[in-house]
């Protein structure tokens, strides 16, 4: 079986830069064949010009765009950056504020949607950012101070009826439910 289509599931999906290590594990493949398949995705997408390259830095490697089309790039991102916030935006937004800091399944759970794009998206405006616990298996993501200064709020806890939604019992007990317990999100 080709390792080409996980790795690059892997890397697309990340969206950060992974360790050969971690591309080890989640190939379940060793390290040096990790890194082979990774220098020569990084090789093949060099010599096809195409639109995505494999950026690599000390034992970390990221799928990233390639500089010619960064001008392109920069007009979906400010695009995205200054457009209004759809309405499945605003809802995660919303949730996050209330009942965060939420790991995805979490979000998920309570939306009852996949929320990764929208997680981003609200990443890339700087709204919420990713709370890494070492203690914890997967990230929390938080508003930041950047969505407290845009609401002109100076903390969380001064968001509208906050005390009441924040320990809603809706929120409470669907936190209760497992996420592999309920039917899979989907968008």
């Amino acid at each position: 079986m080709s390792l080409r289509s996980p790795l690059e599931a892997a890397l697309f999906v990340a969206g950060k830069p992974l360790a050969t290590k971690k591309v080890s594990q989640l190939l379940g493949v060793s390290l040096e064949q990790a890194n082979l398949e990774l220098e020569s995705l990084a090789a093949e997408l060099s010599a096809a010009g195409s639109g995505l390259q494999l950026a690599h830095n000390e034992d970390e490697w990221q799928l990233v765009t390639a500089p010619e089309n960064e001008k392109l790039c920069a007009t979906l991102v400010k695009s995205e950056f200054f457009g209004e916030l759809t309405k499945p935006q605003l809802e995660a937004l919303t949730v996050i504020a209330y009942a965060g800091p939420l790991t995805k399944p979490e979000l998920e759970q309570l939306r009852g949607v996949n929320c990764s794009l929208i997680i981003r998206n609200l990443m890339v405006r700087g709204l919420i950012g990713e709370l890494q616990e070492v203690s914890e298996l997967l990230p929390q993501y938080q508003v930041t101070l950047e969505f407290l200064r845009v609401l002109g709020v100076a903390r969380v806890a001064d968001l509208p009826d906050y005390a009441e939604l924040s320990n809603h019992q809706y929120i409470t007990a669907a936190l209760a439910v497992p996420p592999d317990a309920t039917s899979s999100a989907t968008n």
